[in-house]
């Protein structure tokens, strides 16, 4: 299990260049990727974003990618026919503003297409370093998202524990709450009729509304919606989503029996399991 929150960072510096990439995550439903680098490399965008999507399933992922030449490739040269241009259109909107100073030199070599660098970047070169560099950042990335998740796990394995103790809870008064109804409507029944009782006909008509009201169907698909939420942290390395559907599940389970209950013990119980059911949500949406 991994969170969705990590960082890495990740540089190298040799008499050529420095290099680092940087690597930060939050939470998303899937994969947001952004990549942050000098406009030279953008021909290795693809390449670098199949890396990642390769290793990273969900989250908003900003990845940067910076570099500093130690011994910078570079040559200029200079356009004098434009230089001459800019410096006759100059004088001619001096004259007509009736100045004759001379055209500063700074003026002319300002002007665009004047002074022209040029870089050469040897983009094969740049992404043999690169690669190794990214995976190591990716690592490392990994590891503190499994740190995370791993506390994360701790934390929601606490609250899945104490859902357990409330479906004991429920277990435990399930027969009591039938007892309860069958009671009390028993004594309704006698209020309305009086001595025209049909007991056997009020029986079957208790069994009917039992159906109704009683919650041991509920139980029994809480626990199996708790086993499969703790199978899908056990095996499942990215089980986000599929834990998030699951709590939808135990929480529809639960606003059931609170709408059957009648008891005080079961709806302090189904609190206390929708209370440590919201945690669980709160911390799944950090998973991957």
């Amino acid at each position: 299990m991994k969170s969705m929150t990590g960082y890495a960072y990740e540089e190298i510096d040799n008499e050529e260049f420095s290099l680092s990439i940087e690597i930060k995550s939050y939470n998303a439903r899937f994969l947001d990727l952004s990549i942050n680098m000098p406009s030279f490399l953008s021909r290795l965008e693809m390449m670098i974003r199949e890396v990642i999507i390769n290793k990273i399933n969900r989250g908003k992922v900003d990845v940067y990618i910076k570099i500093k030449e130690n011994n910078s490739k570079m040559s200029v040269y200079t356009d004098i026919n434009a230089a001459l241009i800019y410096a006759s259109e100059i004088e001619k909107v001096a004259k007509a503003l009736g100045r004759f100073e001379p055209v500063p030199l700074e003026l002319i070599i300002e002007q665009e297409g004047v002074l022209n660098v040029q870089r050469d970047f040897d983009i094969d070169y740049y992404w043999k370093h690169i690669l190794p560099l990214l995976n190591h950042a990716i690592n490392q990335f990994t590891e503190d998202r499994e740190r995370e998740g791993k506390n994360l796990c701790a934390d929601i394995l606490e609250m899945v524990k104490k859902i357990e103790n409330c479906v004991l809870v429920f277990t435990e008064w399930q027969p009591k709450m039938e007892s309860i109804f069958k009671t009390n409507i028993l004594k309704r029944f006698e209020e309305v009729l009086g001595d025209k009782i049909d007991e056997q006909r009020i029986m079957q008509e208790i069994a009917s509304l039992l159906v109704k009201y009683t919650i041991n169907e509920e139980i029994v698909r809480l626990k199996s919606h708790i086993s499969a939420f703790k199978n899908e942290i056990e095996t499942n390395s990215t089980p986000g989503r599929k834990l998030d559907f699951i709590c939808q599940e135990i929480n529809r389970e639960i606003n059931t029996i609170c709408s059957k209950n009648q008891i005080t013990e079961v709806g302090a119980a189904a609190i206390t399991a929708k209370d440590a059911l919201e945690n669980i949500r709160e911390q799944i949406r950090n998973i991957e």
